[in-house]
């Protein structure tokens, strides 16, 4: 038996693989300490996507590798996206490094902590490679709050987006059985879970693998009769799978979130080509229109990246009309990031970084225009709120979240009032909105 301090970086996808570990590293009667000082054991789970992401997992590394120098803990394991890309690299950088786990290995954990000869990753690149995939038998706990949790529905990706290296990393798609979702859906709501949010790297491609023509749709009709949940998203859809059928499921359904995820990276057909994304301005805002049009209310969440190769001031210019005419509800602008193994990493020319900079900062200040009159446009209206418990800002405040925010990558919704104390992280309520502050409401409960 050791104390464990796990330190879980990146995407709500590498979250889900940080909870499975500690499932079965808590199966074997470890124990997870939240003070790294006091652990025998330190387990990072890196991140990868893109260069910033790579900065952050090496901070981490090199301050968990300075505490098995001078502290108590006696190994050191690095997990995740890293180390499947760079396995050989983190043996050479990082000789304080016990153990290497890439991201087909997560099983191997337990034997990794117990001191056992865990062999490196050699997967990264090869099709062929013995891919993992967890489902409802493998123990998980929840590192999040206990109300709302992630459950991913595939791994890996086949698209061929060309600054995308994750189908190298994470394999090729393979998605879950809809059985084995249901059963994690009913375990989770069994322990408390009110929300649960789906994720993959294309959540609109579920099924696609198991032969399946609108698997989406198809799995959100199983859970939405799942009791104990009472609210259920996805993120991470792609732009041409939102279909006529899946529109109908969400419209129809009082759990299904009226919110959609979808990174479009770009609108200028050229960008989009050389992206290889395809699809135009044109045919972006036809779709925009269809689900704004069969699901009245809905939230449209979308992502933009600047910079990337061959990228025109005309091409940007169309991207920052589109976005203006288009007045998403969340958006988020990334700067190119050039890896390695990438289609885009050999395209010329390439874009400055300060020029990529000067983009995103344009694109990101209309948006915050645009994001500031929606919000509002809200003051005076009521919303079903899901509470998460007390707001980092002051004990005095509670924090939820509307249907419309999804947790850690929108906004909030602040609490002030005399309700506060009869509320509890998890419960649904109903909020008036009374003022906006920038990304985040301020709210009072009107139900008791």
């Amino acid at each position: 038996m050791a104390k464990i301090g796990f330190i879980s970086l990146g995407c709500p996808k590498n979250q889900v693989d940080s909870e499975v570990m500690i499932g079965l590293l808590e199966k074997e009667n470890h124990i997870i300490t939240p003070d790294a000082d006091e652990a025998d054991v330190i387990i990072v789970n890196t991140c990868s996507f893109i260069n910033d992401a790579k900065k952050e997992s090496i901070t981490a590394v090199l301050d968990a590798a300075q505490l098995k120098k001078t502290g108590k803990c006696r190994r050191l394991i690095i997990a995740g996206c890293l180390s499947e890309r760079y396995a050989s690299e983190m043996y050479a950088e990082f000789p304080e490094a016990d153990a290497i786990i890439g991201t087909n290995q997560i099983p191997e954990i337990v034997r990794a902590v117990g001191g056992e000869d865990v062999p490196p990753p050699d997967s990264y690149g090869r099709s062929d490679a013995k891919l993992f995939l967890y489902d409802h038998k493998m123990p998980r706990r929840l590192i999040g709050p206990t109300h709302s949790a992630y459950m991913k529905i595939a791994e890996g990706c086949s698209h061929t987006c060309a600054f995308c290296v994750i189908p190298k990393i994470r394999g090729r798609f393979r998605s879950r059985t809809i059985p084995s979702l249901a059963k994690e859906a009913r375990r989770l709501a069994d322990g408390g879970v009110k929300e649960i949010t789906l994720v993959a790297q294309d959540t609109t491609g579920y099924g696609t693998d198991l032969g399946m023509k609108d698997g989406l749709a198809d799995l959100l009709e199983v859970l939405d009769k799942v009791k104990g949940i009472e609210w259920i998203r996805f993120l991470y859809s792609y732009p041409d799978a939102v279909s006529d059928r899946l529109i109908r499921v969400i419209n129809e359904s009082e759990k299904i979130c009226r919110y959609i995820d979808m990174p479009l990276q770009h609108a200028s057909a050229a960008v989009l080509k050389s992206m290889r994304r395809g699809g135009s301005r044109a045919s972006l805002a036809r779709m925009m229109e269809r689900i704004r049009r069969n699901i009245p209310g809905v939230t449209l969440r979308t992502t933009f990246i600047a910079g990337f190769p061959g990228e025109t001031e005309s091409d940007f210019h169309e991207l920052r009309d589109f976005c203006r005419e288009m007045e998403f509800d969340r958006m988020g602008v990334f700067t190119y990031s050039d890896e390695e193994d990438t289609h885009a990493f050999g395209l010329r020319p390439k874009v400055s970084a300060r020029t990529a900079k000067a983009r995103q900062r344009i694109l990101m200040e209309q948006q915050a225009k645009i994001a500031a009159r929606k919000n509002r446009e809200l003051i005076g209206k009521e919303f079903r709120i899901i509470i998460d418990g007390p707001s980092a800002e002051s004990d005095l405040l509670l924090q939820g979240r509307l249907e419309s925010q999804a947790p850690e990558i929108d906004g909030v919704c602040l609490i002030n009032d005399s309700e506060i104390e009869s509320v509890k992280s998890g419960d649904l309520r109903t909020v008036r909105i009374t003022k906006a502050m920038g990304h985040d409401l301020l709210g009072t409960i009107v139900n008791g």
